[in-house]
């Protein structure tokens, strides 16, 4: 059990972004679910307690349960909705890298689930149609944060074609708005929560991408508050740990801090170059364009 556990933290930290995100859905989908049958089988009915880390479409019930704004984006209600959000997020992450860097991906995973949830409950409170079922419709699924990376990833690479199964070839503009569209004509459905924050979360993602051509970045906010966040975390962990003897490294933990910066570098670059052959220096962004240039001086 220990080994397995070791190779899978290792397996995690070894994976890009996108794999991570991947990784932590699927591990909060097993734990969920678990809890669910446990619970099933000792007589206390279904795992109500997620009720909690679900986004309530009441603002009066949000406010006593904020973090669900958050915590909903990664949840699903069983085995085909978590399937169907990763596959689209395995494969639009991996286009998504090749334009934007990890922190960009992290950061438009959470904005476009953030606007997501917020537009759903706008709608829910605006709209009489949904008036009926307010205090009792809850939003839980990472496909707002999914159509988010889809939809910036078509805004900036248009006209790049992908195969899909029975479609053939399709640009990624036409791809994006057939997924839009769709979540407007079903808009009314029984899934009608879920559908409006779909579009929250391609607002998201044209608003993300739009804003990068231009030299502004949406999800800058998003990521200094997630590295404070863990950056405290971690400060927390290094004062209550009390080491029984310590250890000197010296050269051999310099070696290896230098040898993995300059692992990550040559990743960085390698991936920098193979954007420059397939779409050319000027789909370069500054600061890639900056990078080629300092590492032209080394």
């Amino acid at each position: 059990m220990a080994n397995i556990i070791t190779n899978l933290r290792n397996r995690f930290l070894r994976a890009d972004i996108a794999l991570r995100f991947i990784y932590v859905n699927i591990a909060v989908f097993l734990l969920t679910a678990l809890a669910d049958i446990v619970m099933l089988l000792t007589g206390h009915g279904h795992f109500i307690y997620l009720r909690w880390a679900e986004c309530p479409a009441d603002f009066g019930t949000l406010l006593r349960q904020p973090w669900s704004l958050v915590t909903y984006m990664f949840l699903h209600a069983d085995v085909w909705h978590i399937l169907f959000n990763m596959l689209w997020l395995y494969w639009f992450g991996r286009l998504f890298l090749y334009l934007f860097s990890d922190r960009h991906f992290r950061g438009l995973y959470f904005l476009g689930g953030l606007c997501g949830g917020v537009l759903y409950m706008v709608a829910y409170n605006v709209f009489p149609y949904f008036q009926p079922y307010i205090h009792s419709s809850y939003l839980l699924g990472a496909s707002a944060s999914v159509l988010a990376i889809a939809v910036a990833t078509a805004v900036r690479e248009p006209d790049y074609r992908v195969n899909l199964l029975f479609l053939g070839a399709i640009r990624l503009k036409y791809l994006a708005l057939i997924l839009v569209v769709t979540d407007l004509l079903f808009i009314t459905s029984g899934n009608s929560g879920g559908h409006i924050a779909h579009l929250g979360g391609a607002l998201a993602g044209w608003w993300f991408a739009a804003s990068f051509q231009k030299g502004h970045d949406p999800t800058a906010w998003i990521n200094r508050t997630i590295d404070f966040l863990t950056g405290l975390f971690s400060r927390r962990q290094r004062t209550h740990r009390r080491p029984k003897m310590k250890v000197h490294y010296g050269k051999h933990a310099a070696d290896y801090d230098y040898n993995a910066r300059k692992r990550e570098r040559e990743e960085e670059i390698g991936r920098i170059l193979d954007k420059l052959k397939k779409s050319g220096y000027d789909s370069l962004t500054n600061e890639e364009k900056k990078k080629l240039f300092d590492e032209s001086k080394r």
